[in-house]
């Protein structure tokens, strides 16, 4: 009993460190809300009764209205961020996403939903480019990996609520059907927005490349980071950066010094959403009902099922994401993806999937449910964490928020183009999506050096070109699991 009590004061006394990457990752959930809700919503009858039925480029156009808004402002939010500093940044972000849900809930044309989606997408952009740098700056190296993870596990579990939302409110006979799920994710956003502010602190990082040398040791001290790292950190940030960090970053990316590390980041993020995980995400109601489930409580319960199984497959990934590297991890995901595609797309065009009979279209919902789950323990834990751990401290924020505008921009080409795709072909998206994850796994084996475990300032050297890869430079990250999670709770409760 007693060693019990002990396991259980553990959690009370996690690293403060911990504790802020898990309530800033709430800004994942709210973007896996509008994910796992939009696709859903505009497939309810009673969506249709209010603004009629969509043709496939205006559903298309609906569902992706909330991408390109978020492309334009999140490249600019990490300079914001900069400017303002990382927690006012996100705040901004969740404040103007919040109203766009309200917008949306209230709508009652359609022009007043894709004008709250537009708005929703600026807030959206906001403070999704600046989480994983946030985890990034206050994070030790061996833990770095698996906290910057957060944000995807709960983007996972907000997909995965959101579906089950859908679900629950289908059968509502009133238009309070998908309104309902709007209007939560407005009420969120605003909770998110007030905690930021008023119980995370500021990223000591940033405070110290601004000269507030003073208040981001005191941060160090409140987030238990050992004094070798900080002093580290010190040592490094205070040559690199003299002067307080200004918008003029917004060149700074593409410098000399820097241009190797955000090409590859806007490749990284760019390839993400090329493989057509949104593609899945956002009309998976579609891509069951073509496989042979045809009513729409069935397709919202598989399409539920499958957010429930990368959930599933999200809490080990992340868990162990300082364990399994970063390279390794992208071109595994990769090849399966990749096939997985491939094969649907054999499927459809050998004409073996039919809607009322035969085994091809189990072996199709079988292969999305599998496609999901490994781009979910892969690319989807590791993308985010490895193109802002690459960044030098100078272009971090600017750096990731550019690659987040790629992945936005060819996001809204998947959203936009997938039921036009599927209406005219039932195989040929398959074939375009598999071909792109093939290429990126390929480019990954050649040009991707492993970051698991390193310092952020070790890794601004190497890509740099300061020193040179050596064998057996990359240190051994332990990850956190339960037990290391329980001793850091343990060991930060005895110092207090």
């Amino acid at each position: 009993m007693t060693l019990f009590k002990m396991k259980a004061m553990s959690w009370l006394h996690l690293p403060k460190y911990v504790q802020a990457s898990v309530l800033i990752s709430v800004g994942g959930a709210l973007f896996g809300l509008d994910t796992g809700t939009i696709g859903p919503l505009t497939t309810m009858t009673q969506f249709d009764k209010t603004f009629g039925h969509l043709s496939s480029t205006v559903h298309g156009l609906t569902v992706s209205m909330i991408l390109i808004p978020a492309a334009i402002s999140s490249f600019f939010g990490g300079h914001l961020a900069n400017s303002v500093g990382r927690l006012k940044g996100i705040a901004l972000g969740a404040a103007i996403f919040g109203i766009g849900g309200g917008i949306e809930a209230a709508s009652v044309k359609l022009g007043m939903l894709l004008a709250g989606r537009a708005i929703k997408g600026i807030g959206e952009g906001l403070f999704l480019s600046t989480l994983v740098v946030y985890i990034t700056e206050i994070s030790p190296p061996q833990s770095r990996g698996t906290l910057a993870s957060i944000p995807q596990f709960l983007t996972t579990v907000g997909v995965c609520g959101g579906y089950f939302i859908c679900y629950g409110t289908v059968n509502i006979p009133s238009s309070a059907s998908w309104r309902i799920p709007f209007a939560l994710q407005a009420i969120l956003a605003y909770l998110f927005m007030i905690s930021t502010l008023l119980f995370l602190p500021e990223s000591p990082r940033w405070l110290t490349a601004r000269g507030r040398h003073a208040e981001a040791l005191l941060i160090w001290d409140k987030l238990g980071i050992e004094s070798t790292e900080r002093e580290k950190i010190e040592e490094r940030q205070g040559n690199a950066l003299p002067s307080q960090v200004q918008m003029k970053d917004i060149l700074a990316v593409f410098s000399k010094s820097a241009r190797r590390q955000t090409g590859f980041g806007v490749f990284l993020m760019g390839a993400q959403q090329a493989s057509g995980i949104d593609g899945v995400l956002y009309y998976a109601p579609l891509l069951f009902a073509s496989a042979g489930l045809s009513s729409s409580t069935a397709s919202f319960l598989a399409s539920g099922i499958s957010a429930l199984l990368i959930l599933l497959v999200t809490i080990p990934a992340f868990l162990l994401a300082d364990r399994w590297g970063r390279s390794t991890s992208t071109i595994f995901g990769g090849l399966v993806q990749a096939a997985c595609m491939f094969t649907m797309g054999a499927l459809y065009a050998s004409g073996s999937v039919h809607s009322d009979r035969g085994a091809g279209r189990w072996v199709v919902i079988v292969l999305i449910y599998v496609f999901a789950m490994v781009f979910s323990g892969t690319w989807g834990v590791c993308f985010r964490v490895y193109v802002s751990e690459i960044q030098s401290p100078e272009t971090r924020a600017g750096a990731s928020s550019l690659a987040l505008s790629a992945n936005w921009v060819v996001n809204w080409i998947i959203a936009f183009t997938t039921p036009i795709f599927l209406a005219k072909s039932t195989f040929g998206v398959y074939f375009l999506f598999g071909s792109a994850t093939l290429l990126t796994a390929i480019v990954c084996v050649f040009w991707m050096p492993e970051t698991r475990g390193r310092s952020l300032e070790d890794i601004d050297s190497e890509f740099s070109g300061r020193h040179k890869f050596r064998e057996g430079a990359i240190e051994s990250g332990s990850g956190i699991m339960l037990d290391d999670l329980l001793s850091a709770g343990e060991e930060y409760g005895s110092k207090g």
